[in-house]
């Protein structure tokens, strides 16, 4: 049974991203053009792969098999184009790098030493959930990237950490919390809280946290966006939770009050990663030199 490649890239994205339309914008091509290839795979597999509700689709049985199986192939054939490109020199090229959105702020000075080294060397910089990041890392789809440890022990994927910073509460100067310099996860028990969305590795970390502690969160809202966050405390709307070097940044800051969040403790590391049985092209070898040099360990 032949499967077109890119017919086969752009089933991918879309079951990845649930949507058409975020699809096209994702692969810079048509909408139409995406519901065409899709189409397309469909009939050369023969079964419905995707089943479209209003805006949104999810995978058929079949879909889900096509996905998996989809992300591995894609894998190799990336892999493939790399080691071949590689053969020549870190004269040109392309890398595409992993990164969260928190975790983006970091990297300006690693970015900037990395195109003066390799101006010829095309970057690209991903942006996605840790959680997203490692599983395109596994996958070979991206060669190296960054998240927020722990990272998804079963994938097995090589970590090496560069920061680590406490995590603080942010909220509303009228928060009942809003008194002392440290606050515990129990004092936020009727909290109306603020929350990243589930595929960060901060919200994963404070679900266990509650957990543990045998509290149900009583969650106001849920955003991608860290700004958006602390705007939404800021005009009383709840409390949020925020890594330390973000806290120094807020907009608003005199409508806020920050604690610091003890009883559990919690940290915020940051650790570069890649898989560890695969080959690494000269290009990401050199952006995880590049990263030690500028950041460190």
């Amino acid at each position: 049974m032949p499967i077109d490649i890119r017919a086969l890239r752009y089933f991918v994205e879309t079951a990845r991203l649930q949507s058409f339309t975020q699809a096209a914008s994702s692969l810079s091509v048509t909408q139409s053009t995406i519901s065409k290839m899709v189409r397309q795979l469909e009939s050369e597999v023969g079964q419905p792969l995707l089943i479209r509700e209003g805006r949104q689709v999810r995978l058929t049985d079949v879909g889900r098999v096509v996905y998996a199986r989809g992300q591995e192939t894609l894998g190799v054939v990336h892999r493939l184009t790399l080691e071949v490109a590689d053969l020549s020199s870190l004269g040109r090229g392309e890398l595409t790098v992993g990164i969260p959105p928190m975790v983006n702020l970091f990297f300006s000075p690693v970015v900037s030493a990395f195109r003066q080294r390799y101006p010829n060397l095309g970057l690209n910089l991903a942006e996605s959930g840790g959680k997203t990041v490692e599983q395109q890392v596994a996958s070979g789809e991206l060669e190296v990237g960054a998240t927020v440890l722990p990272g998804d022990s079963g994938l097995e994927l090589a970590t090496r950490q560069f920061a680590k910073y406490p995590i603080w509460v942010v909220g509303p100067r009228k928060a009942k919390w809003a008194k002392g310099k440290t606050v515990s996860l129990s004092a936020l028990r009727d909290e109306p809280l603020l929350l990243l969305a589930e595929d960060f590795s901060l919200t994963r970390k404070l679900r266990h946290a509650f957990l543990e502690a045998r509290i149900e969160p009583h969650i106001a809202a849920q955003s991608g966006h860290w700004e958006f966050l602390a705007s939404m405390a800021a005009a009383g709307l709840g409390t949020t939770f925020l890594p330390q070097p973000l806290v120094a940044n807020l907009p608003n800051r005199d409508k806020l009050a920050v604690a610091r969040l003890t009883a559990p403790d919690m940290d915020w590391a940051l650790a570069h990663l890649w898989s560890p049985g695969r080959y690494l092209s000269h290009a990401a070898r050199a952006w995880l030199a590049t990263c030690e040099e500028v950041l460190g360990a």
